[in-house]
């Protein structure tokens, strides 16, 4: 006999489901993502309507990877952010399970291209500012191409007006080819701007109060890591909760 709890999950399970839990499940049956075998990928949603955004709960590590392929995936006429949470560790991850997209999803059943926005995270992401407003996305990537494939390719677009912001980031299928396309792009003129290209690490502190956040953010900026400077700066702390991570 089934426990009463169990009838009772049972039961209301079709009425605790969400919209875009269901939209995440479809999704990822088609493109051949369920790796954990039959059944739904999605166990839990999180909304929050007032700040529009959701957290999405894969049944495993492989699947919330190939999950991250779906970025700019279109819902409702409109393209989905889909990026890691704040809280997500990249070290311990790696020790769990795939920590990208399998290269064997069938992108194309769901209107996606294979290396369109995803497989942007890690330390080759390269930061492709001054690029002109003009700039289309076809003339970025063929420019950044001519020094091999992308896996990953973002034209930042404003979110309200959806209009280009003058910079992208893309990460190589080798990533030999990063240090090659940084040095022969950075400074190059296009237009009337001139090309700012590195790889870009974004580091991100939350400190307990402000006080410890201006010393933090005045004791590091300026200084010199790796070679590099060090840019500190203020971030707004509701994109931060999001998930969005911008320049």
């Amino acid at each position: 006999m089934m426990p009463i709890q169990a009838m009772t999950q049972q039961a209301t399970r079709h009425a605790r489901r969400v919209f875009s839990g269901y939209f995440f499940s479809q999704v990822m049956a088609a493109v051949g993502g369920n790796t954990a075998g039959p059944g739904d990928a999605v166990v839990n949603v999180y909304i929050n309507h007032e700040k529009k955004f959701a957290f999405v709960e894969m049944r495993s590590v492989e699947e919330a990877s190939d999950a991250m392929s779906l970025d700019e995936i279109i819902f409702e006429g409109a393209p989905v952010k889909v990026r890691r949470p704040s809280d997500y560790n990249p070290s311990l991850a790696a020790s769990l399970g795939p920590s990208h997209p399998s290269p064997h999803l069938n992108l194309a059943a769901v209107g996606l291209t294979p290396g369109a926005s995803g497989g942007l995270e890690g330390p080759d992401r390269i930061f492709v500012g001054g690029l002109p407003y003009y700039c289309t996305e076809l003339q970025a990537r063929e420019l950044l191409e001519s020094f091999g494939a992308l896996k990953g390719f973002d034209l930042v677009k404003d979110r309200e007006t959806g209009n280009f912001k003058g910079y992208a980031f893309c990460v190589y299928q080798d990533v030999a080819v990063t240090d090659i396309a940084c040095a022969a792009l950075n400074g190059i003129k296009m237009g009337d701007k001139t090309l700012t290209i590195y790889v870009h690490v974004q580091v991100f502190l939350k400190y307990g109060d402000t006080d410890g956040s201006s010393r933090a953010r005045s004791g590091m900026n300026g200084r010199k890591f790796g070679g590099n400077e060090v840019v500190a700066v203020f971030y707004p702390e509701e994109k931060f909760d999001q998930g969005e991570y911008g320049a």
